[in-house]
């Protein structure tokens, strides 16, 4: 059984420093018996970064529809597992305000970082908080997870305007702000005609991001890791999809030298 003294150690010396800005996703089944469950796995995140960002996706793109439209961040649950519905409930906890991709942070500068997310059009655009993680020199733990599950690569996407990624037409939410009263907005969410999940397809990318070392592998419990350099991945995502922009869902696998560099 691992003590919350055993995680923090497995942060150290994976490399992550208290001081960081990390983007967790995460599989708590993973992890093993943790002394004190998913509340010590919490604490362990939360004491080691006590002079960083840990920041944990709460997102609800699993619930939200045209049906069901009004995203209360106080109430409305996470679809991404119960590390992120515990965190965004603990005292020091902001959570954003995007109806359908809100993350959640603890630290000094959380609330200047999910400033604005209210105003987004789209899952993870230039200018929010996904693609504030490599103005921040972030990290990315996969925590019991592979690169479907790195949304920071949508970023990528988006930024580079790779092609039928979105709905062509708006969905419209209501978002409850502080106050209580409500903000319209209008979203175009992930959507793509092959696929339902083109998340899926970005493990073609696994090998790129350790050649280039963007990626290493590491351990939390006994969970198997990928620690990421957001940079590191948003410039590999790039030089690859600079040769076939739509590569991720054409190609069955990508060609080594479209990611080698001389």
């Amino acid at each position: 059984m691992f003590t919350k003294q055993n995680l923090k150690q497995n942060l150290k010396e994976m490399g992550i420093m208290p001081h960081d800005t990390l983007l967790l996703h995460s599989s708590m089944k993973a992890i093993g018996e943790v002394e004190g469950g998913a509340d010590t796995v919490l604490d362990a995140f939360m004491e080691y970064m006590s002079d960083g960002l840990l920041i944990l996706p709460t997102h609800t793109w699993a619930a939200m529809s045209e049906y069901h439209n009004v995203y209360d961040p106080r109430i409305e649950p996470a679809c991404v597992g119960i590390l992120p519905n515990l965190f965004m409930k603990r005292k020091g906890v902001l959570r954003s305000l995007h109806p359908t991709h809100s993350v959640a942070v603890y630290g000094k500068d959380g609330k200047a970082f999910i400033e604005g997310e209210e105003h987004r059009t789209t899952p993870c655009p230039p200018g929010g908080c996904y693609d504030r993680l490599k103005d921040r020199n972030g990290k990315i733990l996969l925590l019991g997870v592979g690169h479907e599950r790195n949304t920071f690569i949508h970023c990528v996407e988006e930024h580079l305007e790779v092609p039928e990624r979105l709905t062509k037409e708006p969905t419209y939410f209501k978002i409850v702000m502080p106050g209580n009263q409500i903000k319209p907005s209008f979203m175009h969410c992930h959507e793509n005609p092959v696929t339902d999940h083109i998340s899926e397809n970005y493990t073609k990318l696994e090998q790129a991001f350790y050649d280039r070392k963007a990626a290493v592998k590491a351990t939390f419990g006994d969970a198997a890791c990928i620690l990421c350099d957001a940079n590191g991945v948003y410039e590999v995502t790039k030089d690859v999809l600079s040769h076939q922009i739509n590569c991720l869902i054409e190609l069955e696998t990508i060609p080594k030298e479209w990611w080698r560099k001389e």
